[in-house]
């Protein structure tokens, strides 16, 4: 996939692995924001995603049990 990188981070914040321009230094901020996205809403089932909009890219986040996703999609 040309353009998009990626970083999975466990519930402990520590990162599975990252590559591209999601490294490491990221798990916190891409964990907590799962988090609170996840507060909003009462519903158990309901898997909110935070999207991240620039003119430089966007940058998806959800997270799925106890391991949350981050992609970042560089602008072609």
């Amino acid at each position: 996939m040309g353009g998009c990188s990626g970083i999975g981070v466990t519930p402990h914040i520590s990162p599975l692995a990252g590559r591209g321009t999601l490294s490491d230094e990221h798990a916190g901020v891409i964990s907590v924001l799962a988090q609170q996205a996840a507060k909003l809403t009462s519903d158990p089932t309901d898997t909110p995603v935070v999207c991240l909009e620039s003119d430089s890219g966007n940058i998806m986040i959800q997270k799925h049990d106890s391991i949350t996703v981050a992609v970042h999609k560089l602008a072609s």
